[in-house]
């Protein structure tokens, strides 16, 4: 016998032992519509557009199956619970070591909720069962985060709840979307290396198409144009965007006269550090180096220590919260760009 739940929710009784429990999933199966679907109908939400055909369809899966909302009546009755998905593909094993979790889960708490975060590692099975899980836990919203900055097909079940993406970007500009500001980021990185003085500026930048790729080549532009220096293509290099990548461009480098040099990332300026110390070249004596990521097992510790610009990755974690609670700023035309800040070691 099932008991009264808060607001008149009611709660189920525990399945038998060795059964089960009926979930939102399978009612969204037997009933041939999605898991929101359902929590619509059996939450009874006010402006739902679902047909009456599809509700009975649900009522009836809902009557055949047993199901029975339970650990969550409460937040049912009120239309979401006080958790905030995170859905990752490989994020919480990067060197970032997850960062933007750290920065949501910290925001997500200062404003009365919990994070509940689901890293897939990439697996499309994996990352589907997780994002049904948050539904059926009536989640106030889902970040959907990358771990590294590309344009994502958004999984069509995202699209049931609140949902804002975070260090990717969909083609649908509908949708929310916190990214670094990777242009800013490489006008910073360059204009360090003007302000020390060096006017003859090589970018090592990656051979990935991607948006890194292009930001960081259009802000080395802007800070050139900006100083008044012509743009010398013989002065950006392409390379691998990893330590041998460096290491091969530093002849290259040496070459084209470049007094300062500003790197895809970290793992590409500590190859060049190599790449120049194979060549009898010191850094900052000889070549200034800037890099891009702040990899601090790397940027930190190399000698010496690397000045570099980081990716913004607790702040973006952070935003993305703030931006599905609707709080502070706000993306335009679904982007909200996150300042890149420069961190100054030694290699200038």
């Amino acid at each position: 016998m099932s008991n009264a739940g808060p607001e008149g929710a009611e709660d189920s009784a525990r399945p038998a032992r060795g059964q089960q429990a009926v979930t939102m999933r399978d009612v969204a199966r037997l009933a041939g519509v999605s898991v929101a679907t359902v929590s619509h109908v059996v939450n009874d939400k006010q402006g739902a557009r679902i047909g009456e055909a599809a509700r009975e369809r649900v009522r009836n899966a809902v009557e055949e199956l047993g199901y029975r909302p339970n650990a969550f009546a409460k937040s049912l009755v009120q239309g979401h619970s006080r958790f905030i998905g995170l859905v990752a593909d490989a994020i919480a094993t990067t060197p970032f070591a997850g960062q933007i979790i750290h920065g949501a889960q910290d925001e997500a708490w200062k404003h009365g909720y919990v994070l509940l975060v689901a890293n897939t590692e990439g697996n499309a099975e994996a990352e589907d069962s997780a994002i049904t899980m948050m539904l059926e836990h009536q989640v106030r919203g889902i970040l959907y985060s990358t771990w590294f900055h590309r344009r994502v097909d958004v999984p069509p079940t995202l699209k049931e709840t609140d949902l804002v993406l975070v260090d990717c970007f969909a083609d649908d500009e509908t949708i929310a979307a916190v990214v670094p500001d990777e242009r800013q980021g490489g006008r910073a990185a360059t204009q360090m290396l003007l302000d020390a003085g060096h006017d003859r500026i090589a970018l090592i930048n990656t051979t990935t198409p991607s948006p890194a790729h292009d930001g960081r080549l259009a802000g080395y532009h802007d800070a050139l144009t900006a100083s008044g220096i012509p743009h010398d293509a013989s002065l950006v290099l392409d390379a691998l965007p990893e330590q041998e990548g460096g290491y091969s461009a530093a002849r290259q480098v040496v070459e084209s006269g470049a007094t300062g040099v500003f790197c895809h990332n970290d793992r590409v300026a500590m190859g060049l550090y190599d790449g120049l110390r194979d060549l009898g070249l010191r850094v900052p004596e000889d070549i200034a180096v800037v890099g891009f990521d702040n990899q601090e097992v790397i940027a930190a510790h190399l000698r010496p220590p690397l000045t570099t610009v980081a990716l913004p990755h607790y702040e973006m974690g952070a935003a993305g919260v703030r931006a599905l609670l609707g709080i502070g700023q706000t993306p335009q035309n679904s982007l909200l760009l996150v300042e890149c800040p420069v961190v100054a070691r030694a290699s200038i």
